[in-house]
């Protein structure tokens, strides 16, 4: 028993140092970055002057109960750190989880993005590197995707997928296909409203994850599910959208706020290591069923030209195991992503029909008919389109925020912030101020135009957008960025373009807490759309 005993701790042991190794194999890397000695750093703070969140005041506030942010939303919970420490200030690491400086102050971005080195240490995601690197890791082989992955492995990925996936030429080749996905949607759309109000159910999220997977499908593993037809019941796509909507709440609760998980197996763990392996099961049967399909038509001698091979097939000819955990990842992780910032762009010209009109005007010359088809030469010409996809991430942003560990040695908000340090940069709070956006509430995709103004033609452009473009980056920035930046794009132009040229749509139901705060936002409300069909 005793022997028992010892090895349980051992395993502890070993499982809580796997979360900070790569950590600190990172921070001693960064450790001998060059000694600053100029003005600006000399004059700042000192950084043991920053205020702090002390670790034991700051657990019983998340995690004790009747604790301040004991039962609040993860964005509610940052705004509300933000009122009692400031807008920059330590915050102590809890239970192995390690400790950052939280910057809500937008002059801070550029600073730490301009010093997150070649191959930016982004953290948090350890959960997911702990289920590739340790409890299954017989299946991927040391390799971890793009999300969990670190450092040269980190570097290595990237450098396979981005040619495929980062290529604005490259993903044009999809439009076609992305197309009759848009016409199914229209047409799924029509057969689900109530024939009396036009309004489809409340479950219509349901519907746009449906859509959402399939358009990744096409591009994936270039074949349609049929999850929008009628027959198209599939009940592992069903399970893959609840699978999904638990990883997010999950892993908001175990990467950023306290859990013994990473010495102890608490029933949250058990929950998530049963829903990251149903994630990989059932993103893998797809990926397994179209590689079996391309290496049959392989032995029949079959060649296809490239603006018919998926993502998967392009990567499968430079590496298997690559190829396989690339479409594992875009199946799980643009599905929820894309869904919630499609919700929220519908919302946002539910709501504000003359901006919805003034759209219509310019999908029209894109597509002239109901069933147009896209080109590549009028979807150059959209740029109110893009405009209203911009400013809706701003009204409904997707995360909270983004992270990065300094490479050198940085000042930030007036302290000397030394390299190694983790920092979190939060412009929640600057998205819908009035300092950094004029007239902050408002849904106005004019702000993202060159030489235009607002609805009453007051207000130049140049004055309603922000002078800081480090503010809003909903896709990130640098060698980090959003790999599907461009497929989720494409999804979003196409979508809502085939949409606006069949209907009217309406919302007429409250918009109050519209998407609760995960790891992601997620829609929280019925989303009773009104669709009404317009004549060709």
């Amino acid at each position: 028993m005793l022997k028992g005993r010892i090895g349980l701790i051992i395993q502890r042991s070993q499982k809580a140092a796997l979360f900070s190794a790569s950590q600190q194999r990172w921070q001693t890397n960064v450790a001998a970055a060059e000694v600053r000695d100029d003005p600006e750093w000399l004059q700042a703070k000192p950084f043991e002057e920053i205020p702090r969140a002390n670790m034991l005041s700051l657990f019983a506030k998340i995690a004790l109960p009747g604790g301040k942010y004991k039962n609040l939303e993860l964005m509610d919970m940052f705004d509300a750190m933000r009122k009692d420490y400031g807008n920059v200030f330590y915050m102590a690491g809890m239970l192995g989880s390690p400790a950052f400086v939280m910057t809500h102050n937008p002059k801070d971005f550029e600073v730490i993005f301009r010093n997150e080195g070649v191959w930016p240490f982004r953290p948090g995601s350890d959960m997911l590197r702990y289920h590739r690197t340790e409890y299954r890791k017989e299946f991927f082989e040391g390799v971890q995707g793009i999300i969990p992955s670190q450092g040269k492995a980190w570097g290595d990925f990237r450098s396979i997928v981005n040619p495929v996936l980062m290529q604005p030429k490259n993903v044009r080749l999809y439009f076609k296909k992305m197309s009759q996905v848009n016409q199914e949607f229209v047409q799924r759309i029509r057969d689900i409203r109530d024939s009396t109000t036009q309004e489809v159910p409340g479950d219509f999220l349901n519907t746009i994850n449906r859509w959402t997977l399939e358009s990744v499908s096409v591009v994936a593993l270039d074949k349609q599910l049929g999850l929008l037809k009628e027959s198209g019941k599939d009940s592992e796509a069903a399970k893959l959208f609840k699978h999904l909507d638990d990883f997010f709440l999950l892993s908001a609760d175990l990467e950023m706020k306290p859990s013994l998980w990473r010495y102890i197996t608490t029933p949250q763990l058990k929950k998530m290591l049963r829903t990251l392996d149903s994630l990989q099961n059932i993103t893998l049967i797809y990926v397994e069923e179209a590689i079996e399909r391309l290496e049959k038509e392989a032995k029949e001698g079959v060649v296809r030209p490239e603006n018919e091979q998926s993502v998967l097939e392009k990567l499968l000819k430079v590496d298997k195991k690559v190829a396989t955990v690339m479409a594992m990842d875009m199946l799980m992780a643009g599905v929820d992503t894309t869904s919630s910032t499609f919700t929220g762009l519908l919302l946002c010209l539910a709501k504000n029909p003359e901006k919805q009109a003034k759209l219509r005007e310019e999908v029209m010359k894109v597509l002239p008919n109901k069933d147009s088809e896209f080109t590549e030469a009028s979807m150059k010409n959209v740029s109110y389109l893009r405009a209203c996809i911009k400013e809706s991430q701003r009204i409904y942003p997707l995360t909270v925020g983004n992270a990065r560990g300094l490479t050198r040695d940085s000042v930030i908000s007036g302290y000397r912030i030394p390299a190694g340090t983790f920092v979190s940069m939060i412009p929640i709070s600057s998205l819908h101020n009035e300092e950094y956006f004029p007239q902050p509430k408002e849904f106005l995709p004019e702000r993202w135009l060159r030489n235009a103004s607002d609805s009453d033609g007051k207000c130049p452009a140049n004055d309603l957008r922000t002078k800081n473009p480090f503010i809003f980056m909903p896709f990130g920035f640098g060698p980090r960025m959003c790999v599907g930046k461009r497929i989720v794009e494409m999804e979003l132009e196409l979508g809502v373009a085939r949409i606006l040229r069949n209907f009217s749509v309406e919302f007429n139901h409250s918009t109050k807490n519209a998407f609760r705060s995960a790891l992601i936002n997620l829609p929280n409300i019925p989303l009773k759309f009104k669709f009404t069909d317009l004549p060709n």
